[in-house]
């Protein structure tokens, strides 16, 4: 084996990262055979990192079914999707059966790897396997998220993080079936659901589950518990045989960079790495700026290519906080990705800022256990809106779009949200070998990273967290993992999740760090991203909605609704929205004037039942008496005419006050404006 470092050389640390000790044996079976797992064999995959490399079997799956609303469908006579952004994500069910609710019906051979739930309560939930006639569990829905009833009984694997105020309800627990499986729910089950599970190519061999085959495997479960709950950033594989580290320190100047070779067949199993800055903004530009590159087996591009602090789970900046996978802590970051190749890789570290930077790596390596034939390459971009979609697949933002075969294996997504107010209400969807409509549809987004009701506390589990916020106004950082549910392809895979503010409304963006791993020649459309557009891109610009500037930062929210169902009586069929006002608040709204002149001047609005009184104001002076927008149904004004007014050219600000509400009117104090109309006057 040939190790080199030179000047062009490297960066941060590592550490060894595979299977659950018996991964050889029972994690990485051939693609070509259908495997044979025991109960141990699929209690070992939670901590067996080295099987996420292992490419797909035919007929191997991962879906999810949950209470995503039933409205968003795909049409294929127009080949259009309709109500892709609908929301009412709580109570929505496969079907009513004998006056039970059926939340999930799949065919085996698979395995139950996530339940998550935002409300669940003590309506029993009844799993049935194998076309079994009694349920092999039977429980109130919410005491799978207890962590002290059995066969769940592992606070690290059922837990609740209502302790830390964030409400997610999760149970990561391998739930198997041969045959069949089929969820049913008693009324007073709650709200909210998610059931994500893995199905397996026909003649795998698995266990059929029940709490006595749990409680036989007490032991192992009690050791993935106890290593989430006290061995997070150590490697769980532990120490490999030929295992070796490079580590050392590295000093780059702007612009300089360093790379390390190491010669195949091997995997590096872990990096770990640490540097030092001079205040919170010097770090979070730096960590931007540094870049991490990853080379494998000669290919004409790299693998992985990501800022170093993104790669390590968390942006912007050093935010602590442990993962199996991931994490930065006083002793530096870790990622313990297991990367093969079969003739050798190249790490790099690109110093793309200003300054000079210094940097501690500490890099492991170790022979392959498998056939890199039969292994994946790990793959790692950083991005921000890299793909387009048609104007049906709004509010869909693409997180992943990739060919070839391999398996997703999760995301982290920093949210800039400027504006505040709930940014994350989209639903996960996954895409996966052309689907038409997608087989993981989720609930929200806060839903997918493990949480609920968009709770701005920090959190960190195993296999998810929120590793920095600031209230859902500017920074928000969150992260999953897919390890047992790690989602396999064949020939294509897409991951979107929703994202409901539009950046030239609000000025929210996304930018996420995709993980992942593909066969040898499949493609994706990522590449390097400059630093101008991955390092001070957040700033608070100005919100247009509707079509309007808002020239002020006014209590609640402004922003474009769509009256899409209301065609032909909004211009544009749509408005500038303001909800979450109370009486005493003002919007202040850009009007723009061509030429100077005399102008007789109307709005156009929109009345409803919740609706408030506004006064309207040009330039500060009182134009027309307030305005009653009370209606019982939604409707559109049409234009009020507010008078006449000489204007010179230029920008002109319409301020509106919320005054009151209408005695009849539920009391939100919404607005709705449509147009500003400005005739010229005889």
């Amino acid at each position: 084996m040939r190790v080199m470092l030179c000047r062009a050389a490297f960066m941060f640390a590592v550490i060894s990262l595979v299977g659950a000790g018996q991964a050889a044996d029972s994690g990485a079976p051939s693609a070509s055979s259908a495997p044979t797992w025991s109960y141990a064999d699929l209690v070992g995959q939670m901590l067996d990192l080295e099987h996420l490399a292992v490419l797909p079997w035919d007929g191997e799956r991962c879906a999810q079914w949950s209470s995503w609303d039933r409205v968003s469908q795909y049409d294929a006579d127009s080949g259009k999707y309709v109500h892709w952004d609908a929301n009412n994500d709580g109570p929505m069910v496969i079907r009513e059966e004998n006056g039970r609710a059926v939340m999930a019906e799949m065919e085996g051979p698979g395995c139950i790897w996530r339940i998550w739930s935002a409300r669940a309560e003590q309506g029993h939930v009844k799993i049935y396997l194998d076309d079994a006639t009694e349920p092999a569990i039977d429980l109130p829905f919410r005491a799978y998220f207890q962590g002290d009833t059995a066969p769940f009984n592992y606070p690290q694997l059922s837990y609740n993080l209502q302790d830390l105020g964030c409400r997610g309800q999760n149970l990561y627990f391998p739930i198997p079936y041969q045959k069949s499986c089929k969820i049913v729910a008693d009324p007073g089950w709650g709200r909210y659901y998610h059931f994500t599970y893995a199905t397996y190519p026909k003649g795998t061999r698995v266990p059929t589950f029940s709490p006595a085959l749990a409680a036989q495997h007490a032991e192992s479960l009690r050791r993935v518990n106890d290593f989430f709950e006290s061995s997070l950033g150590d490697d769980p594989a532990g120490r490999r045989d030929g295992e070796q580290r490079e580590t050392g320190t590295l000093w780059l100047e702007p612009g300089e960079s360093a790379a390390l070779t190491i010669d195949g067949p091997r995997a590096i199993t872990a990096l770990r790495g640490k540097t030092k800055f001079r205040d919170r903004e010097d770090e979070m530009a730096a960590l931007r700026r540094l870049v991490l590159r990853i080379t494998f087996d000669g290919q004409p591009a790299p693998a992985v290519w990501c800022p170093l602090g993104d790669f390590f789970g968390t942006a912007p900046g050093w935010n602590p906080y442990r993962t199996l996978l991931t994490g930065l802590t006083d002793e530096g970051g870790y990622a313990l990705w297991y990367m093969p190749f079969a003739r050798g890789a190249t790490i790099e570290l690109l110093n793309q800022d200003t300054t000079s930077r210094e940097l501690e790596y500490d890099i492991t390596h170790a022979p392959l256990r498998t056939p890199m034939d039969e292994l994946g390459y790990f793959h790692c971009y950083w991005h921000r809106d890299t793909v387009e979609l048609p104007a049906d697949r709004w509010p869909d933002w693409t997180m992943l779009n990739t060919r070839g075969r391999g398996r997703f294996c999760g995301v982290m997504l920093h949210v800039w949200n400027p504006r505040g107010g709930w940014w994350g209400e989209g639903d996960e969807k996954f895409f996966v070998d052309g689907e038409k409509f997608p087989s993981t549809f989720g609930t929200g987004s806060e839903d997918y990273f493990g949480y609920a009701w968009c709770h701005p506390g920090l959190f960190q589990r195993a296999y998810h967290a929120q590793t920095m916020t600031q209230n859902n106004k500017g920074h928000q950082s969150v992260l999953r993992w897919h390890v047992t549910d790690n989602v396999p392809f064949q020939s294509e895979f897409e991951g979107c999740i929703e994202k409901y503010y539009r950046t030239q409304e609000r000025g929210t963006q996304y930018a996420a760090v995709v993980c992942w791993y593909l066969a040898a020649g499949g493609t994706h459309p990522y590449s390097a991203v400059p630093v101008a557009e991955r390092d001070g891109y957040y700033i608070n610009p100005p919100v247009t909605a509707g079509g309007f500037t808002v020239l002020n930062d006014p209590p609640g929210e402004v922003r474009t609704q769509t009256l899409r169902q209301h065609a032909g009586h909004w211009e544009n069929d749509d408005q500038l929205w303001w909800t979450g006002a109370k009486p005493g608040a003002k919007l202040e709204v850009a009007v723009p004037v061509e030429k100077a002149g005399t102008y007789r001047i109307s709005v156009a609005l929109t009345k409803a039942r919740d609706y408030g009184i506004v006064q309207l104001r040009l330039d500060g002076q009182r134009i027309g008496e307030p305005l009653d927008l009370y209606n019982p149904t939604v409707v559109s004004s049409g234009p009020i005419e507010l008078g006449q007014q000489t204007l010179p050219a230029g920008q002109h600000k319409l301020t509106v006050e919320i005054v009151g509400a209408n005695p009849a009117a539920v009391p939100s104090y919404m607005f709705g404006l449509d147009r500003v109309i400005l005739d010229p006057a005889p």
